[in-house]
């Protein structure tokens, strides 16, 4: 008897026995009603898959056009995708997922407003349970990032590998043995300063829009020297910016049911509309993107520790490897990592009193 994988648009799969998958017996049927009494949301998620991907027909990405395969990677290309119907991205599983999530796992920042660039502050939720986060979210501008979900969560490691099956099955020699996502919650109109990802990266959207911004992946808006200090600072947003960049850029209007993929190390921003938004960040590492991390980190360290200018950008040879070895060793030092904790202290917690403000806490407190 063989079996049926259905891949539905947001990647998520079920399986079915081919000719039985319409047959329940009444011990069956019996053991399923007391399952969906114990576990309604697992019931949910059955009714999702089946209705998004009847009698087993795969869907896949709903406006998936060939020259989309040639493209990926070489231009941002904005896509549809049925995830936002997904019962895990539910306000209330959202709300259950925060209640539970380890803290080393999660970074809340509060920004300035649309028109102020780079006030940029970590803090802590103070306690407050996940409805009130939302509501703090809700009513303030901030954003949580829930990181590595694929890694804390395995229903959300399920539909990652589905979506990166999906995408190897119709673009050209894609691959991406490492991939990893996260949850971003914002709140209205709240922004993402300009800054670059090393990994390959696509957002995918949904609840609320949000309007990006994607730059050129080259000098000046982007160069080697900026990548090798993300790398070693482990701080994407430390680079420079002026407003005739955007005279340059391209500009996407992302909505619930659409993601957007872009180049690689691609500089961008993110603007929220007048709404709360939810998204899910994707990040991948192919054996070249992998080899230039770990270019980028030891050029970092060549730069700042011992003074080299313009360390090579060859990711081969005899050099290359003495860099992977050089950086292996040098990554966890206890310079590598005052210099990046410091750039991420955290200033502030949630108000329990007003939904949307904050409590600065004091310095020593942050340290």
């Amino acid at each position: 008897m063989s079996s049926a994988k259905c891949l539905i648009g947001n990647g998520l799969s079920f399986s079915i026995l081919n000719g039985y998958h319409n047959f329940r017996s009444p011990a069956t049927a019996v053991a399923k009603s007391v399952k969906e009494a114990l576990n309604p949301e697992a019931s949910a998620t059955f009714r999702w898959r089946t209705s998004c991907c009847p009698r087993g027909k795969p869907k896949g990405f709903e406006n998936w056009d060939p020259t989309f395969g040639a493209l990926w990677g070489h231009a941002p290309l904005k896509i549809h995708h049925t995830l936002h119907k997904n019962p895990l991205f539910s306000r209330q599983a959202l709300i259950d997922l925060i209640e539970s999530y380890p803290r080393d796992h999660y970074a809340l920042v509060h920004m300035g407003e649309q028109k102020d660039r780079r006030q940029w502050r970590e803090g802590d939720p103070g306690g407050l349970k996940g409805a009130q986060i939302f509501e703090a979210i809700e009513k303030g501008r901030m954003w949580l990032n829930l990181r590595e979900v694929s890694k804390v969560d395995k229903r959300y490691d399920e539909i990652l590998d589905q979506m990166f099956d999906e995408l190897a099955a119709k673009i050209p020699g894609f691959s991406a043995p490492k991939r990893v996502c996260g949850i971003l919650i914002s709140s209205p109109k709240a922004q993402v300063y300009y800054h670059a990802d090393l990994p390959g990266q696509n957002l995918w959207q949904i609840e609320g829009t949000k309007r990006v911004i994607v730059y050129p992946a080259n000098p000046p808006f982007l160069s080697p020297r900026h990548l090798e200090d993300i790398a070693l600072f482990d701080m994407e947003l430390d680079i420079p910016y002026h407003d005739w960049y955007d005279r340059h850029a391209q500009v996407h209007l992302l909505n619930p049911g659409e993601f957007l993929s872009w180049p690689l190390n691609a500089p961008h921003r993110v603007e929220n509309l007048d709404c709360l938004n939810v998204s899910m960040t994707v990040s991948y590492v192919n054996e070249e993107i992998r080899r230039l991390q770990i270019l980028n980190l030891a050029n970092g360290i060549m730069r700042h520790r011992m003074g080299f200018k313009s360390p090579s950008r060859s990711i081969s040879g005899p050099g290359y490897f003495a860099k992977a070895a050089l950086q292996k060793a040098l990554r966890e030092t206890s310079w590598v990592k005052k210099e990046r904790a410091k750039r991420r202290a955290i200033e502030f917690k949630l108000d329990p009193a007003k939904p949307g403000q904050v409590i600065d806490l004091p310095r020593q407190a942050a340290e």
